[in-house]
């Protein structure tokens, strides 16, 4: 028994439990033989033990496929025991070997709190066993937070509101109006009224927004911030179900760093007077997010609202700027990659392009060549981004360049030669990043270039082309036990999480955004939009965006950590061994989950492909 004792007791997730629930947990334990060949875990049927490998080794089996070997310490039916799904594989012997049988553990030990699993298989509405980082108020209910509301009505004076708000010590009334709800706050009093641009005997309409920002009750207190900050506000009307307000959230009960800095951020953001006033608001942006990261809050919603104050900072660019030409003609500024898709690293560059309708010519006192004075123009926004402290992508995807500048009719033209030949130079990694877009001006225009991915002159040459760059990304794990890693140069020993981690789940993502045709969304959104499509099953999409979750939140925190060392380099690789081992375990254990997701999709995809 002590040998199991001390073999465990090294092991994750069992390193943290202390002495008595490591004595329940081997007095549980069976050891199993196997011999070669023997089966010990077959597809779809539900477990009730996990295993642990003392000797020898196990193959794990898509098909007939092998596609992991497991060595000994290392677990396996946690997976699925913990979130309640069948095995999707199959485990067999591939030599002779022991293995520690376990049941449930979290069913007789008396802190189960203390197994130190990193994540397990994840649902939406499956529960997950989770070390408990402390999310705090992120992940709370913002119901707790609701304000009583003070009622008014269209004709109610302001200086009768103002009483209201006033005996009620709040800072905001709700105003009924016909069928719209409407909202008046003391921001709203200071700017208006206080100036004289609004009387005290004035109608309160001539004060109020209508119709008011709205979140749901049952949203979470992370959420109700994220849509303060895109919408630049700091109240909400709380509605129940039906659409009806419940109460009022405001942006001072959400207390903390993860709501001040953001919302402080976004205020001097939309106040800034000049280019050089806007820079230094930018400034605070890395300390944001170290805050952020520091306060446990999600890595996924980190990045959403890192990248509602790009947003912010992009529109207050071009609002302090001239433009002349482009004023001049309806256009629309979109963004690319990961900021479009509101999952950016801190550290991630700034993908922009332009789209402009049609035709610019004909214009009076418009130059020969309008498409060059646009550029030229879009040119110099960029260079106010820089001033801000934003890099502009160094592979060229800025709205300068004339690959991402083109009128209406040349993207569509562009993404219909796109796909009718994939085989043409980078059609397949511009249809990706076009894919991969977000009008952050002009909706309606900026459209243009991801309606062009949903046209019906999508092939499956296309598709497939598609697919297969997408699953060139393969994640890095060994055959056996190891990563695949550098072997030479100033990265030797080293992996790197970007294109081994994080783009193989994003990149098959886009794929199924270009099949379903429907490209908006984050990459989990996306991948739960295919499961409903019947593109990846439930289980499938639940595994990727588990893998997206982990690998983004560990390189949010690699890169977190580069901002507070200020001037260490900026990169996205990791040495796995200085990972502590449950990190390395857990990373090993997704790259596994993926690959194997990626090999599912690449035998079945004509056949799951809708209609």
């Amino acid at each position: 028994m002590q040998e199991f004792v001390d073999f465990l007791g090294r092991q994750a997730p069992f390193d943290a439990l202390d002495a008595d629930d490591l004595a329940r947990l081997v007095a549980r334990v069976e050891v199993e033989y196997f011999a070669a060949g023997a089966t010990l875990v077959t597809e779809g049927t539900r477990l009730e033990h996990l295993w642990v490998v003392r000797t020898g080794a196990l193959e794990v089996l898509d098909g007939d496929r092998v596609v992991d070997l497991l060595g000994p310490g290392d677990m396996f039916g946690h997976l699925w025991l913990l979130s309640g799904l069948p095995p999707t594989v199959r485990v067999r012997a591939h030599e002779e070997s022991l293995c520690l049988r376990i049941p449930d553990p979290r069913t007789f030990l008396a802190r189960p709190d203390r197994l130190r699993f990193a994540a397990v298989h994840p649902g939406s509405a499956r529960s997950r066993l989770v070390q408990d980082a402390g999310l705090g108020r992120a992940v709370q209910p913002l119901a707790r937070l609701v304000r009583p509301i003070v009622w008014c009505a269209e004709t109610d004076r302001v200086r009768d509101v103002a009483d209201q708000i006033s005996a009620a010590g709040l800072s905001c009334a709700l105003v009924r109006g016909d069928g719209r709800v409407g909202i008046v706050t003391d921001l709203d009093f200071r700017q208006k009224v206080a100036t004289g641009q609004v009387g005290i005997d004035a109608p309160v309409t001539a004060l109020a927004t209508v119709p008011a920002l709205t979140v749901e009750e049952g949203a979470t207190q992370a959420q109700g911030l994220l849509r303060m900050i895109e919408r630049g506000v700091h109240h909400l009307v709380v509605v129940d179900r039906a659409g009806r307000p419940v109460g009022v959230l405001r942006a001072v009960d959400l207390a903390g760093a993860e709501v001040r800095d953001p919302l402080l951020i976004r205020s001097a953001i939309d106040e800034a007077r000049d280019v050089e006033e806007l820079a230094a608001a930018c400034r605070l942006l890395p300390g944001m997010l170290i805050e952020l990261c520091g306060d446990a809050v999600p890595a996924t919603h980190i990045g959403a609202i890192h990248a509602a104050v790009v947003d912010a900072a992009i529109r207050r660019t071009l609002r302090l700027q001239d433009h002349p030409s482009l004023d001049g003609v309806r256009h629309s500024w979109v963004l690319l990659g990961s900021l479009a898709r509101r999952e950016p690293l801190p550290l991630s560059d700034v993908d922009t392009a332009l789209v402009w309708a049609d035709p610019p010519a004909d214009v009076p006192g418009r130059g020969q060549d309008p498409a060059g004075e646009f550029r030229v123009e879009a040119r110099e926004v960029l260079r106010g981004l820089q001033r801000c402290g934003f890099t502009l992508c160094g592979n060229g995807a800025n709205a300068h360049n004339p690959v991402f500048s083109r009128a209406r009719s040349g993207w569509i033209a562009a993404a219909r030669g796109w796909q009718h030949d994939p085989t043409q130079d980078n059609a397949l990694l511009l249809s990706a990043m076009v894919a991969d877009s977000r009008p952050l001006t002009d909706p309606e225009l900026g459209g243009a270039l991801s309606q062009s991915i949903r046209s019906h002159t999508r092939t499956s040459q296309f598709l497939r082309a598609l697919l297969d760059e997408a699953l060139s990304w393969r994640p890095p794990a060994g055959f056996v036990r190891d990563f695949v890693v550098h072997h030479s140069g100033e990265h030797r020993g080293q992996l790197d999480l970007k294109p081994g981690g994080l783009t193989p789940v994003v990149a098959l993502a886009r794929w199924i955004a270009i099949a379903a045709g429907d490209a908006s969304g984050t990459t989990i959104e996306r991948l739960h939009r295919g499961a409903a499509l019947g593109l990846l099953t439930t289980d499938e999409a639940d595994t990727l965006a588990g893998g997206f979750e982990s690998v983004y939140g560990l390189l949010l925190r690699h890169e977190v950590q580069a901002l507070r060392a200020h001037g260490m380099p900026s990169t996205t690789f990791i040495a796995p061994n200085e990972l502590d081992l449950l990190t390395r375990r857990h990373l090993r254990e997704t790259f596994r989950a993926i690959a194997l997701v990626q090999s599912r999709v690449d035998r079945a995809w004509l056949t799951r492909l809708p209609g």
